[in-house]
C-alpha cells in the first residue's frame, strides 16, 4: 500500500506533517524507558539532530540513533522512526517500515501508533526493518573435537531455594524432570511471572505461578490454573513445546512466554518491547545459559530456530 498524503482528511494530514519529536502522546501501556537510560539517550539525541536543536540537523543521523533506540524497545523512537518512513524524512519513504515501527509501537500502548496504523496498515511479517532483527550468529566451523550440539545449563547467579516456597521448589524439581525442562529454567519463569504467589492474577488475566492465560490453560488441559500442581504442569508443557519450537533458544523461549510465539516470530527474534527485552535479560541471568536441551519429538521447530541455529542438528 502506497500512501498519499494528498487523499488524507485534514486532521491526518496535519498529524503526518508535524514533526513527530512534538507530538505528546499518552504512556505506553507497558511504561516508558528511564529517562537517564540508554533507549531514552539515544531518543533524545536523535530528537536534537532531527529538529537541529543545537545542532546542524541531520535527519540521517535522527533515523540512525531513532533506530538504535527502536530496537532497545522505546516506543517514542519507534512511533517518531515510523513517522519518518512515512513521510521519507531523512529515509527513503517505506510505507511497510512505517507500519512495522508503528505496529512495535503500538504493541506497547502507544495511542498515536495505534491511529497511524489504520492509515498505513497493519505490516507484512516478511518486511522486518534491518535495524529490529536480531543478529544471526556465524555458524560454528565443524571440527572433531566440536563440544555436543545440546549445551547443558550452566550454573545460575540465582539459588531459589532460599527464595522460592518450599512446597514450590519440590513441586518444580520433581516435575520439571518429568517434562525434559531444566528446574531452573521453570523457578525462573515462575518468579518472574507471579513471585511465587498461586493466587497471582495479572490485568490480562494471565493466571496462577506460570500465569497461564486461559487460552494456554486449555491448550494444555488445566482446569484449575489456581492449583499449584495443574499450573506448574501447564507451564511446563508449554515450556518444552516452546523449547522445541524456538530450538532449545532460551532468549527466543521467554520472549514467546512473555510476548507470545506469535510475536516472536514477527520480529524474527526479541520483540522490541521494553518489558519483553527486561523479561529476557533477567530469565538469561537467571539460568545462566543461552540454549537448553530439547525435544525435537514434541513440535517441528520454527524456521526461525533454524535461521538462528544452523548448525543445531537433532
Amino acid at each position: 500500500m502506497r500512501l498519499r498524503s494528498a487523499t488524507l482528511p485534514p486532521l491526518l494530514t496535519a498529524l503526518f506533517w508535524t514533526s513527530a519529536s512534538t507530538l505528546t502522546w499518552p504512556a505506553p501501556a507497558q511504561g516508558i524507558p528511564p529517562e537517564d537510560s540508554l533507549a531514552a539517550l539515544l531518543r533524545r539525541e536523535a530528537i536534537t539532530y532531527e529538529n537541529g536543536e543545537g545542532v546542524p540537523r541531520d535527519p540521517i543521523l535522527a533515523a540512525t540513533l531513532y533506530c538504535k533506540s527502536a530496537r532497545l524497545g522505546d516506543p517514542q523512537a519507534q512511533y517518531n522512526l515510523g513517522w519518518m518512513y512515512a513521510n521519507g524524512r531523512g529515509v527513503e519513504r517505506n510505507d511497510l517500515a512505517a507500519a512495522y515501527f508503528f505496529q512495535a509501537a503500538a504493541d506497547q500502548g502507544l495511542e498515536g501508533a495505534q491511529r497511524m496504523l489504520k492509515v498505513v496498515g497493519v505490516p507484512q511479517r516478511s518486511e522486518v526493518p534491518e535495524c529490529l532483527r536480531e543478529p544471526t550468529p556465524p555458524a560454528p566451523v565443524p571440527t572433531p573435537a566440536a563440544p555436543p550440539v545440546e549445551v547443558a545449563v550452566a550454573q545460575s547467579a540465582v539459588d531459589y531455594r532460599g527464595i522460592a516456597p518450599r512446597h514450590v521448589f519440590d513441586l518444580v524439581m520433581k516435575m520439571a524432570p518429568l517434562y525434559k525442562v531444566e528446574p531452573q529454567l521453570a523457578l525462573a519463569i515462575i518468579a518472574a511471572e507471579s513471585n511465587f504467589n498461586s493466587r497471582a492474577i495479572s490485568p490480562k488475566n494471565a493466571q496462577g505461578l506460570m500465569q497461564l492465560m486461559p487460552e494456554t490453560s486449555e491448550r494444555f488441559h488445566v482446569k484449575n490454573p489456581f492449583d499449584p500442581v495443574q499450573n506448574i504442569r501447564g507451564g511446563l508443557s508449554y515450556l518444552r513445546w516452546l523449547l522445541a519450537y524456538f530450538g532449545g533458544d532460551v532468549a527466543l523461549v521467554a520472549a514467546a512466554y512473555n510476548a507470545g510465539e506469535g510475536k516472536v516470530e514477527r520480529y524474527r527474534g526479541i520483540p522490541p518491547y521494553i518489558e519483553t527485552r527486561a523479561y529476557v535479560q533477567r530469565i538469561l541471568k537467571s539460568v545462566g545459559a543461552t540454549h537448553h536441551p530439547f525435544d525435537a519429538n514434541v513440535t517441528q521447530a520454527s524456521a526461525l530456530a533454524w535461521t538462528r541455529m544452523p548448525w543445531r542438528v537433532q
